[in-house]
Order: structure tokens, then sequence, then C-alpha cells
């Protein structure tokens, strides 16, 4: 295999701008830039979530999956206007996120209050990354205003949220641990008391 990275400091970025995949060089602040940008963190974010060293297999097998699936999301947006035979996110992915969030949501308990991101640290990180997610889907959603980006791809990111945000519950429960359960202002007046 040809060696893709053979310098990483290029100096080419000095100026405020980089290169898309296309050879078009734009402002590192550039809309797409910013969405590829949020992407990367998001990923990033799940790594850190993978080092957790007791992270149940099922979840950590459907955060690698993730993992290579946003990395593709990131180099199909690296591509202004790419053909459809060269988009990397499918409904077929979507679909998996959904099978993903439908196996680990299986055994919880429904929800009946409003949850606080907290619990068990694995939670507490899936939590940001959730949180990471919706700020990339921003992202796109502004993208989107001025290029065209694939009904996948929109989906994929709003999909992956709501996995999220599932997977904490499910990473608190196998920790043995509670959601932290919001309390509303009436419900301290009613002698609900919190710390």
């Amino acid at each position: 295999m040809a060696h893709r990275l053979a310098r990483i400091i290029t100096r080419t970025g000095d100026r405020g701008q980089t290169g898309l995949g296309d050879g078009e060089r734009v402002a590192k602040d550039d809309p797409r830039i910013r969405a590829i940008g949020d992407v990367d963190e998001l990923n990033s974010a799940l790594g850190l979530l993978l080092a957790e060293p007791d992270l149940p297999a099922d979840a950590r097998a459907i955060l690698i999956g993730i993992q290579h699936q946003l990395f593709n999301l990131g180099g199909e947006l690296s591509f202004p206007n790419p053909p459809a035979d060269r988009r990397l996110i499918h409904a077929a992915h979507v679909k998996a996120l959904e099978d993903g969030a439908a196996r680990l949501d299986a055994d919880l308990p429904p929800l009946k209050d409003f949850i606080l991101p907290g619990g068990c640290r694995a939670a507490a990180l899936a939590h940001l990354a959730r949180a990471i997610c919706r700020r990339a889907e921003r992202s796109l959603v502004t993208l989107a205003q001025t290029a065209t980006l694939s009904e996948p791809t929109r989906h994929y990111i709003n999909r992956l949220s709501d996995l999220l945000f599932i997977l904490a519950r499910f990473l608190n429960r196998a920790a043995q641990k509670e959601d932290v359960r919001w309390i509303s202002e009436p419900q301290k007046q009613n002698g609900i008391s919190c710390p």
C-alpha cells in the first residue's frame, strides 16, 4: 500500500485556507470545513468513550462501526456535490443505526422524566458525544443552505444523536447506575429536593 500521508506538516494552511477533496482551497471557517470539523470532533469523542475499559461488547461494536462511518461522512463532505456513485453514506447505514438503537433500547425501562447528562463515566461521555453530534447536525443544516447534501447524510447524523442518548441510558444500566432525573421547580416546591 502506498503512503497516503507522506507529510503531515505542509504549511499550506498557514494563511487560513485548507484544501477540499477536489483541490479547491477554502477558508478554514467555511461552513463545509466547520461541518467536517464538527464530525471529526464527534468521532474523537467516540474514541474517548471507546477508551473506557468496561464498555459492553455490543456497545463497543456499534461505536467502532459508527467511527468508520463518521470518517466516511467527513470524506463525503470534503467533496462538494459528489456524484451519487461517490456518496459514502447510504440508507443502509441509517438503518444500521436504527437497528443498533433498538437493540440497546430493548431492555431499558420507559422514560417517565427528562434526564440530565451523567450517571457513570461512560454514560456521561455518551451524553457529551450526543451534544457534539447535535452541533454537527446544526453545521450540516447550515451547510445545506448553500450546498447539496444527500438525505442519508442528514438522516444519519440525526439518528446518531438518538442512538447516543439511548446508549447513555444503556451504559448506566450496565453499570447499575440510575439515570440522573431532572427535577422541575414545581417538584422542588413539593418537597423533592436536590443537592
